[in-house]
């Protein structure tokens, strides 16, 4: 009778274990990639035109900027630290935001998180496939899992948000 006791308390510390490793491994991938996707579509600004800038919040949304227009969602890291996302709740079309206003929300099997707008807009468009199937954040957040396309108001935000470099270094402060 005292093994059970003794191994359900040794299977509870391992698994804990296990379960701590896993998920710094999967923020550490996910920064990776994140920093391999964000060099990827980065590209400088000319003047009042910006061709395929992506940028960063500290709450980890992305913004990927193609003239007026910005594509937004959570990034790799968000989605690693949030685990299975199970639900995401997005805005109407024409809705419209300031900067830092949440928009939406995002639900996993551990926690729920708001989504933050990093610049003022108009929703052009949301990504309806989210709706059916809220686990394309888990495999493809910084892609096919945008979650709105927003009319940017105030190109002069875009100075208050983080570029690639940046954001990798928040990541590492924020693992550790």
């Amino acid at each position: 009778a005292l093994f059970i006791p003794i191994f359900l308390t040794i299977t509870m510390a391992s698994a804990s274990i296990m379960l701590a490793n896993a998920t710094r491994r999967s923020v550490f991938q996910a920064m990776r990639s994140s920093s391999r996707l964000s060099t990827a579509v980065t590209s400088p600004s000319f003047g009042s035109a910006r061709f395929m800038a992506t940028y960063y919040t500290p709450a980890h949304e992305y913004c990927k900027v193609d003239g007026n227009v910005a594509t937004v969602g959570i990034t790799d890291f968000a989605q690693a630290a949030l685990g299975d996302i199970v639900f995401v709740d997005l805005p109407e079309p024409d809705d419209e935001f300031e900067a830092k206003d949440s928009f939406g929300s995002v639900e996993s099997v551990k926690a729920a998180s708001d989504v933050y707008a990093p610049v003022s807009g108009k929703v052009l468009e949301v990504n309806e496939a989210l709706t059916d199937e809220p686990a394309l954040v888990n495999t493809s957040a910084e892609d096919e899992a945008w979650f709105i396309k927003l009319e940017i108001t105030d190109e002069s935000e875009l100075s208050g948000l983080m570029g690639a470099d940046a954001y990798k270094e928040h990541c590492e402060k924020e693992a550790h």
